[in-house]
């Protein structure tokens, strides 16, 4: 019986790259949560999780025991599969339901088109009952599609519905308003994450995610000629997925939970399921499109070390998934770094900071990386400079941006930062065991 033509070696690699990656995010989603945990403690000067093993009980997995808080994850998750699947009264039954699968589905489909390992010679593949598969050259990706930068906007854009329609059927005035959030934030940051897509597709000329590592690979990598467009990226993708200081869709100060109010068990836990496994795809794409993906900067190696584009072995690809993986790790933890650092915007911020800042400055990169492809000034060093000089009139024309005070602080008369006339505010403790630096040891000397 002959093999069907549709039947090919980059088919079954395909569907292989699918269930692993899938596995391996909704795992790392749920690890996410631990190592974000973790991150907080450390910068709170906190232990973080440090009880909860993987030892189950079990007496043969003692060493397992307590073993760094590792087993807080699945402890985490079984409380959240136990507990109490609660649908409130006068909610619309079937978006209510609908929207939690509706959220977790567009990050978990985004990093098809991501070459994890680059190209592989693969041999003659078995085919049960059927016979053997020529070999041939195949692609380490979910999918191996032409439209490539094209695809990512479309499915990245898609993940405001579920956000959406979770607001508005769990009949709830905050939660609405969560969802009315997060679709004008959704608006406005993709304006400026695809116009720093375009200035990439300008300089490489092309949409497949395999020829702009290897763009990366003979010219350095996008984020030294191209760093603006690098940031636009990265701060909308954080925008996106909803993670701080761009989490006003969900912030607890004025909207108790925000769109998520309503849910539960396991239907509140595909929401941030769904913002880890964003997380862990953003982070991807941006190695993918500016770290070079798999790429480090070995040449002194030759042309044909692992990580080469040219390297097609076995070896190579298990080494290329290893520095992509590395990559992704270390910008998840940025993320990370950067929710415990930075604050909370305020929603009018959130939006000024779109519409007065990233739109034009995303605008102004296209427009400047048009012209020098235009003149044929692409190399690193001319598209660094001109990256110099968009940042030096940036730094010019803020301060002359339009500014509103209608939600500037208002002075609270006889407060430690208003004080009254003639008054003299001390913020220091005045009993003298509190200036101690040993209070104890010196109450007792004494």
């Amino acid at each position: 019986m002959p093999i069907p033509a549709f039947l090919t070696s980059q088919l079954l690699i395909s569907v292989l790259v699918l269930l692993v990656v899938f596995h391996v995010i909704l795992g790392g989603a749920g690890m996410c949560i631990y190592l974000e945990r973790k991150i907080s403690a450390y910068i709170q000067d906190r232990i973080g999780p440090n009880r909860v093993g993987l030892d189950f009980g079990l007496p043969f997995l003692f060493f397992l025991k307590g073993m760094w808080g590792l087993g807080q994850f699945v402890a985490d998750g079984l409380k959240l599969f136990l507990k109490e699947d609660y649908t409130p009264a006068r909610v619309d039954k079937i978006l209510f339901a609908l929207a939690p699968a509706l959220v977790v589905i567009p990050p978990l489909v985004t990093f098809a088109i991501i070459p994890w390992g680059g190209s592989w010679d693969a041999p003659a593949l078995p085919i049960p009952f059927l016979g053997w598969l020529p070999p041939t050259n195949v692609l380490i990706a979910g999918a191996n599609i032409s439209v490539g930068l094209v695809y990512i906007l479309a499915a990245a854009s898609l993940g405001v519905y579920g956000i959406t329609l979770g607001g508005w059927a769990s009949n709830n005035k905050y939660s609405f308003f969560g969802g009315l959030r997060a679709t004008a934030q959704m608006i406005s940051y993709e304006i400026p994450m695809g116009l720093s897509l375009l200035a990439v597709l300008l300089t490489i000329g092309s949409l497949l995610p395999e020829q702009i590592i290897r763009y990366q690979y003979q010219h350095g990598w996008l984020i030294l000629s191209q760093p603006i467009a690098a940031a636009l990226f990265y701060v909308t993708a954080l925008a996106e997925g909803n993670r701080a200081p761009f989490d006003n869709a969900e912030c607890e100060q004025e909207l108790v939970g925000g769109f998520h109010t309503e849910f539960s068990s396991m239907r509140f836990a595909l929401y941030p399921l769904a913002e880890y496994a964003h997380l862990i795809t953003g982070s991807a794409l941006f190695a993918m499109i500016f770290l070079g993906g798999f790429h480090l900067p070995l040449g002194f190696l030759g042309n044909n070390h692992p990580l080469s584009p040219e390297n097609v072995t076995l070896l190579g690809v298990i080494a290329k998934i290893a520095v992509f993986g590395t990559k992704t790790f270390l910008l998840i933890c940025f993320g990370m770094l950067i929710r415990w650092t930075i604050p909370r915007l305020r929603y009018d911020q959130v939006m000024t900071t779109a519409w007065q800042g990233a739109i034009p400055i995303s605008l102004m990169v296209v427009v400047v990386t048009s012209v020098m492809v235009y003149f044929g000034q692409t190399s690193l060093l001319a598209l660094l400079g001109a990256n110099a000089a968009m940042f030096v009139v940036i730094m010019i024309v803020q301060p002359l941006m339009p500014s509103t005070a209608s939600n500037a602080r208002i002075p609270l008369y006889g407060s430690r930062y208003s004080p009254m006339e003639g008054e003299r505010v001390l913020t220091r403790p005045t009993d003298p065991t509190a200036l101690e630096d040993r209070p104890v040891q010196s109450a007792v000397t004494v």
